[in-house]
């Protein structure tokens, strides 16, 4: 059995399917996503039905992202934020367009049952963010730092890598997990465009909203797969790309 933690897709569903069948998933694998399902690419309302699919032939878990609450509010209550529909909204909204009101429903039970976080067997943290009490993930009082909070990877790239973890330098959000696999900051603002590791935090989200590619990682091996860059995916669309 093999289980991959899987980026940011941001409404590319030809690189999920494109990065789904570079990993030769097998009906007794696992996969865990970090989150922000929608908003980029003109394929969002058809990556949550692809999900929703999936998911009904193989294990999966889905984490929420930010993007995916302001779709869910969306969904729930036609609530536009003005900052979503400026990053990736509008294109989510044209994508539902043709859906019936049944399969939106379905869809906003989906990122319902979303969980925030998944901590596994070998108390491996998966979360969209990051968070920011001492304390993990179970303690944190601002819920929403567990999808917007990127002091944990920044914080985390740059300890010293001399400080050991029994050191009471070290910090205590990261002595909570033997890892933590992460979403939400794009690795190519590092001009990185692979999974990035600092410390026991992955980072899989290589930059699918933008110029990137969609990463997955087996969490046991750390061998990763990735899609091609997404521009290349949607030619005749910018996706998130600024200018």
């Amino acid at each position: 059995m093999k289980t991959f933690a899987i980026g940011d897709i941001h409404g590319g569903l030809k690189a999920l399917i494109q990065l789904l069948n570079k990993l030769e998933v097998k009906d007794e694998d696992t996969l865990i996503f970090v989150g922000d399902y929608v908003d980029g690419w003109s394929e969002s309302a058809q990556v949550i039905q692809f999900l929703i699919e999936l998911s009904e032939k193989i294990n999966c878990v889905f984490i929420k992202g930010n993007h995916d609450v302001w779709c869910e509010n969306w969904l729930k209550n036609d609530e536009v934020n003005p900052t979503w529909y400026m990053h990736g909204g509008k294109e989510t909204i044209d994508s539902y367009e043709g859906f019936s009101e049944d399969k939106k429903k379905k869809h906003l039970a989906f990122f319902e049952n979303m969980p925030l976080y998944f901590i596994d067997n070998e108390n491996r943290l998966f979360v969209h963010a990051g968070f920011t009490s001492m304390h993990g993930v179970k303690k944190e009082v601002f819920k929403a730092s567990l999808y917007f909070d990127r002091t944990l990877f920044e914080m985390a790239l740059t300890m010293d890598k001399r400080i050991e973890k029994d050191s009471e330098l070290y910090p205590k959000r990261l002595k909570h997990y033997n890892e933590i696999y992460i979403g939400h900051t794009p690795t190519i603002n590092f001009n990185v465009d692979i999974p990035m590791q600092a410390v026991n935090i992955w980072n899989i989200d290589t930059g699918a909203a933008f110029t990137g590619k969609l990463s997955a990682i087996n969490i046991i091996t750390k061998e990763f797969f990735q899609s091609d860059d997404l521009p290349s995916l949607y030619p005749n669309e910018k996706g998130r790309n600024k200018g």
